[in-house]
């Protein structure tokens, strides 16, 4: 129950800057009285925030909590790794906010290989609900809403197949919550969904991982510019590039469904 809270907690605290953050972008798009009504909710916001939430924010704090949540797990493995990927399953089935900060989470709490195996398998389950619903729920929506990138996904599985979306699993041109709801409208299966998605979202989530390990491991602030710990961030600058480029080399080559 302890790390089911910590995790809401952690969700709802990025959901809230996540909507802060759509509400700042679409400011243009409303009148003058109403973005004073919207900048007033937004100070307001921000302030709740910081009292509620700021205490969580501390390195030392985060140690704490680390602590805590490490005995829990040591004398409940099973429950807390189900507890934890539940959660992550539900966050990826709805596209709640908050998905990257769960998984250094879990990098933190579990290791490196009881979380990569945790975040596989939930991120992928997740991904394929979200399909599922986008095919038989929400297809009308989605088709008024996203018409015109679900032209373009349609045109890249018609090309590709499979390998377009593992090429987006790696290198994501749309926003993944994006990515589930429009695959949903394709002729793909769902067997092969899952098991492409699995496969490509799984570099990416090492590295992820890899940098979620390295931040536990830190123990004061200078702990944040040791060398393993800004190879861990270069790693995640660095793969974007080069999985763009080995596409690239594979692209080269026609590849049928």
């Amino acid at each position: 129950m302890r790390l089911f809270l910590y995790l809401v907690k952690v969700n709802l605290c990025f959901a809230c800057l996540s909507i802060l953050s759509v509400c700042i972008e679409n400011l243009e798009e409303v009148s003058m009285s109403k973005k004073m009504i919207l900048g007033s909710v937004l100070v307001v916001t921000i302030v709740l925030l910081g009292i509620n939430f700021g205490q969580y924010l501390t390195l030392e704090n985060a140690k704490t909590q680390q602590a805590v949540l490490n005995d829990y797990i040591d004398s409940n493995f099973i429950a807390a790794a189900a507890i934890y990927f539940v959660a992550y399953v539900m966050i990826t089935a709805f596209s709640i906010p908050g998905a990257a900060v769960v998984t250094l989470l879990g990098a933190a709490l579990f290791g490196f290989w009881n979380s990569l195996l945790l975040v596989s398998f939930a991120s992928a389950i997740g991904a394929t609900l979200a399909f599922l619903s986008s095919r038989y729920l929400l297809r009308d929506w989605i088709q008024t809403k996203f018409g015109d990138k679900l032209a373009t996904i349609n045109k890249g599985v018609e090309k590709d197949g499979a390998f377009y979306l593992f090429s987006l699993r790696l290198i994501p041109v749309f926003p993944f919550f994006l990515i589930n709801l429009l695959m949903g409208l394709t002729p793909m299966s769902v067997s092969r969904y899952y098991i492409t998605s699995q496969i490509g979202m799984l570099p990416g989530t090492a590295v992820f991982l890899n940098a979620g390990t390295q931040l536990a491991e830190i123990d004061s602030l200078s702990g944040i510019i040791s060398p393993s710990v800004l190879l861990s961030f270069a790693l995640l600058g660095v793969f974007p590039i080069f999985a763009k480029w080995l596409m690239g080399k594979f692209r080269s080559t026609p590849i049928t469904d």
